[in-house]
């Protein structure tokens, strides 16, 4: 390569991976990865065959079924919140459920490290909000004016607007009445 490529002009790599991450921020994606990744050794364990050494170590237990419904659950909760954003309230506790019902049903949850993960991207879901786009700021018109106070506006402009009706000046104190 020589120095005189331009770094201006993005490639086809660098444009995909900026894609990648305006795709990402509008979505509960790590919530999402580790929810799977929480499935993943749920689902794994309980079938498998372990070699150490000359040692065999099968994991077959009664557990079997319900680790692989609790497993392709997690997994298909993990792609649905990447996918369908807007249900990562019921994902996130459903997927918070299933990490604790997994502790007694699959191997401790996976050896402990499906629970932690399930449990951490169902908590991230549950508190995981859409950003708001920042506002364009209004061209200024006139000139800067020199620096003073600001002018006073006329009367109950600046005044703050409470449309509950609850506060202290009315003597609610932010309790509403039932009839």
């Amino acid at each position: 390569m020589s120095a005189e490529i331009s770094a201006a002009e993005p490639g086809q790599f660098s444009h995909r991976r900026l894609q990648f991450r305006a795709w990402r921020g509008t979505r509960p994606f790590w919530a999402g990865l580790f929810v799977l990744l929480g499935g993943l050794p749920i689902l794994y364990f309980p079938y498998a065959h372990l070699q150490l050494g000359h040692l065999s170590l099968a994991m077959a237990t009664t557990g079997g079924a319900g680790s692989l419904i609790i497993g392709v659950l997690l997994i298909v909760l993990g792609i649905s919140l990447w996918f369908q954003q807007h249900i990562r309230t019921f994902a996130g506790v459903a997927a918070i459920l299933l990490a604790l019902v997994s502790l007694p049903v699959s191997n401790f949850g996976g050896f402990v490290v499906g629970f932690l993960l399930a449990l951490v991207g169902g908590a991230m879901a549950v508190s995981w909000a859409p950003g708001v786009p920042p506002e364009q700021q209004p061209a200024q018109a006139g000139p800067a004016g020199d620096g003073g106070a600001p002018e006073v506006a006329p009367d109950g402009v600046n005044e703050p607007q409470d449309l509950t009706k609850t506060t202290p000046v009315n003597g609610t104190n932010g309790r509403h009445s039932a009839g």
